[in-house]
């Protein structure tokens, strides 16, 4: 018979990687479930392949094999208790580190627990018979594909460790036309004891996401990796490096119809961990790959570039790959640092809004403070201008919800008395929180910003998804109208009842007269609850004069609109005309 692959996806993708991986050799179990896998691997003559109808046999002559040649082995079965028959086998191979690897065909997950014949539930494993497992799902689209092609890397990269179980859906497709299996990315996992690979030649970047607060260790090591590199530290305010390649590239990477004289990059660095500065995420989405850097060793795929991971501290990285000897170099850090100066001078005055106080305030926040930023608006609008280098900002990006900034700010708060903490977060957030600021352990030294615009304003702004429902937006997506519908007075009592030394704002002459208090570090009778009124109008003007600011005279503001609305929307908006 001339067959070749299965056309189930999944099998390809599977196979591929084996190849890339060099893994060659299959013991494999007769069943139906696995037809596609075994009749793939048994046309290509690189697969070296045995039979074993008893799957506990199998499963010990694969710890035989792979103990005697030091390579991994390939177990394949069928669906039902095929599977259960591994486990003394896999159990051996875990107490003696062996690369087994348990690949098990099974119906869709979806028929777990409905009674229906031969579907066994994979997804549970005692504790001692694989370090690593992965559900391989039917490819659908390019999610799944990707999602495919990193849970595999990452199962594979743990061999060294001992056996896994990849459990594959298959569809059983009697389909068998395709000659090539599919182009793959390769993720290869590196610790200090291996040979590291060579760093590649072109434009290099650092993308850093939030981070623990630097040693001077770590930013030594840094800025020589990038002086002798000649690379740069693309940043948000959570990043906390200050060191001399920092480059704050939101307000850049914000810019619509703007041709960028930075380069695409060849290799991004990826440190840190989650990122709310959205417009800095086209650093690591048009580089050609992406190297992971961190302790952990976890495949975190975020640019979906992913192609090396270092299990290493950052220090012990980047000292690797700094040269003893080195001329120092800095035009790539030059040419950006020349690209904020230009795009910042383009930048209008700025209405009375979020985005107005933090370039207001940003660099007069006093020195060793701490400052928190609530997530999304208030985050994104002051990581467009730059904050006091001797303040170490933070802000709740790890589980991104809206519920806990004040409280995070008090805890911070606590750690130091004489140290003044400072937080900025919108209304929703606040009175989400407010409970909060009645503690009465709250020292003096805490200074609440609250932006108060009577809604969730990001839900207003032209680039987000509910832009198309204009003013009915406020019902129940921005849940305007709580709390006292912008009341002059509800905090004002809250806060002064709670011993709170109260001012307000609500445009920028109120503002002059009254954020010097805000700021003063002599003052230390009371925490300072600082309520700044804006409006809708004001705060969605601020953002699309910024990201406008260096369009070419051609682009209309309906084209930058229109880019910055994704197809649903637009769809959306279409049928709301029609």
């Amino acid at each position: 018979m001339n067959f070749h692959y299965s056309a189930e996806r999944n099998v390809q993708m599977v196979l591929a990687l084996f190849k890339a991986y060099g893994i060659k050799r299959v013991i494999a179990s007769p069943g139906a479930i696995n037809i596609p896998v075994v009749a793939s691997m048994q046309q290509d003559s690189y697969f070296e392949m045995k039979s074993c109808v008893d799957e506990r046999s199998a499963a010990y002559m694969a710890c035989g094999w792979a103990e005697e040649t030091g390579e991994p082995v390939v177990l394949s079965c069928t669906g039902a208790t095929s599977s259960r028959n591994y486990m003394p086998g896999l159990t051996e191979a875990f107490y003696r580190k062996l690369p087994v690897i348990a690949l098990t065909s099974s119906r869709d997950v979806a028929r777990i627990g409905h009674l229906m014949p031969q579907v066994t539930d994979r997804t549970a494993h005692p504790n001692d018979i694989v370090v690593d497992y992965a559900h391989i799902q039917t490819i659908k689209d390019d999610m799944d594909d990707w999602d495919v092609n990193v849970k595999v890397n990452r199962a594979l990269n743990n061999l060294k460790k001992g056996p896994i179980h990849i459990n594959i859906t298959d569809a059983i497709s009697k389909n068998y036309d395709v000659i090539q299996l599919p182009e793959v990315n390769i993720i290869r996992r590196y610790t200090l004891k291996d040979v590291m690979p060579q760093l590649p030649k072109g434009k290099i970047a650092i993308f850093c996401g939030e981070h623990k607060a630097w040693t001077k260790e770590e930013t030594d090591a840094v800025d020589a990796f990038c002086s002798c590199n000649d690379a740069v530290v693309m940043v948000d305010h959570t990043s906390k490096y200050h060191g001399k390649y920092r480059v704050l590239y939101s307000i850049i990477g914000a810019q619509k119809g703007y041709n960028s004289s930075i380069p695409k990059f060849d290799v991004v660095i990826h440190i840190g961990e989650v990122s709310g500065a959205y417009p800095m995420f086209g650093v690591g989405k048009k580089a050609k790959q992406i190297w992971r850097v961190n302790p952990d060793g976890k495949f975190r795929d975020f640019f979906q570039k992913l192609s090396v991971v270092f299990q290493m501290d950052e220090v012990d990285f980047f000292r690797h790959y700094t040269l003893e000897s080195y001329t120092p170099k800095d035009s790539l850090l030059q040419v950006c640092q020349k690209e904020f100066e230009k795009v910042t001078a383009s930048i209008p005055e700025m209405p009375f809004s979020n985005l107005y106080i933090g370039q207001k305030l940003g660099m007069k926040i006093p020195d060793d403070s701490v400052l928190y930023l609530g997530i999304l608006n208030t985050l994104r609008t002051w990581n467009f201008s730059e904050i006091n280098p001797k303040v170490r900002t933070y802000s709740n990006v790890g589980g991104f919800g809206i519920d806990g900034t004040l409280s995070a700010a008090i805890g911070s708060s606590f750690a130091n008395p004489q140290r003044l903490t400072f937080v900025v977060l919108g209304d929703l957030s606040f009175f989400y929180d407010m409970n909060s600021i009645g503690n009465h352990c709250i020292g003096k030294n805490l200074r609440v910003l609250l932006v108060n615009n009577g809604k969730g304003i990001e839900f207003r702004h032209l680039n987000h998804q509910a832009a198309f429902m204009g003013d009915d937006a406020d019902d129940f997506v921005a849940a305007a109208g709580h709390w006292g519908n912008q009341s002059h007075d509800l905090v004002r009592h809250y806060a002064q009842d709670l011993g709170f030394k109260y001012i307000t704002a609500s445009n920028k002459d109120e503002f002059e007269k009254v954020y010097k208090e805000f700021l003063d570090v002599e003052y230390n009778e009371k925490p300072i609850l600082f309520e700044v009124f804006t409006i809708t109008e004001d705060e969605q003007n601020c953002l699309m004069s910024l990201i406008k600011a260096n369009q070419p005279t051609s682009i209309s503001a309906k084209k930058i609109v229109s880019s910055m609305l994704g197809d649903d929307v637009k769809k959306a908006i279409k049928k709301i005309i029609k």
